[in-house]
C-alpha cells in the first residue's frame, strides 16, 4: 500500500496553521493596551473633552491602559461613554497595535430653555444639560414651558435652521401659550407673532415678502408687532 505523502503533508500543514493561529490569538488576548485615543467626530465638539471621557471611563470601568485585551468588554465601554449626557453616539474598537480608540459624536443643541430649569433642546428634540465647557449661541426659549410647547418649539427651530436668513437672525422664541408663539429677531425691534406651527412655510414666505418690502422702504423700525397667525396674510402694528 502506497502512502500518499501529499495528504500527510496537507494534514500536518493544517495542524501547524491551527496551532500557530491559536498561539497568536492567545498572545493577542494577553497583550496589554498600550494607548488610548479619543476622537470626536463632526464639527460640534465643544461640550465634552478627552480628559472628561478618560475620567468617566476610570470612574465607571476602572483603568484601561496596561490592561490585558482579553479583560476588556468593548460594549460595556461604549455604554459607559454613552451614559454621558453630552454624547449622542459612540463606537469603541481595538487596533492590532493594542490601541483602544473611542469615536464619539457629541449632541448638538439648537435651542436654550430659560425657565425654572435651564437646559438645551438638541437636534433630536431631547433635553440636553448645559455644559461647563461651552455656551452654545442658539435661540433662547422662554415663557410657558411644557412638553407640548417644547415639541412645537422644536418644529419651529428645525424650520429656522433650514433657512440661512432665519438661522442668522432669529434669537428667541417666546411661548405665550400652546399654539401661540412669538419670535425675536437680532436686529429688529418688532416681535413676530407666529401663532401655531401650522402652515409654517406659508407664514414665513409671507413674512419674507413683507421684510424685503419694508427693508426697501426703510420702514422696519416703524413696526412693533408683525402678526403671521392670520390666514395667508401679514398684519402689522406700528409703534
Amino acid at each position: 500500500m502506497r502512502v500518499n505523502w501529499n495528504y500527510i503533508k496537507l494534514a500536518f500543514l493544517s495542524v501547524a496553521v491551527i496551532a500557530l493561529y491559536g498561539f497568536a490569538d492567545q498572545r493577542s488576548k494577553k497583550r496589554k493596551i498600550d494607548d488610548i485615543s479619543v476622537k470626536f467626530v463632526g464639527d460640534n465638539n465643544l461640550y465634552l473633552t478627552e480628559d472628561a471621557v478618560n475620567k468617566l471611563l476610570i470612574q465607571n470601568y476602572g483603568p484601561v491602559k496596561n490592561r490585558a485585551k482579553e479583560q476588556l468588554v468593548l460594549n460595556t465601554i461604549e455604554e459607559v461613554i454613552l451614559s454621558n449626557d453630552m454624547v449622542k453616539n459612540a463606537q469603541v474598537y481595538l487596533t492590532v497595535n493594542g490601541e483602544l480608540i473611542s469615536k464619539i459624536v457629541q449632541r448638538k443643541p439648537i435651542g436654550r430653555v430659560e425657565g425654572v430649569s435651564k437646559f438645551y433642546l438638541d437636534d433630536l428634540g431631547e433635553r440636553m444639560p448645559l455644559s461647563k465647557q461651552h455656551s452654545a449661541r442658539v435661540p433662547i426659549i422662554t415663557g410657558k414651558i411644557t412638553g407640548r410647547t417644547l415639541e412645537d418649539a422644536y418644529v419651529i427651530l428645525n424650520y429656522i435652521n433650514e433657512d440661512d436668513f432665519l438661522r442668522k437672525n432669529v434669537i428667541g422664541i417666546h411661548i405665550e401659550d400652546e399654539g401661540n408663539y412669538q419670535l425675536k429677531f437680532r436686529m429688529e425691534n418688532f416681535v413676530v407673532n407666529l401663532g401655531g406651527v401650522d402652515n409654517l412655510n406659508t407664514k414665513f414666505k409671507n413674512f419674507m415678502a413683507f421684510y424685503a418690502k419694508a427693508a426697501k422702504d426703510n420702514s422696519l423700525e416703524d413696526y412693533a408687532i408683525v402678526s403671521l397667525e392670520f390666514n395667508n396674510q401679514v398684519v402689522c402694528t406700528k409703534i
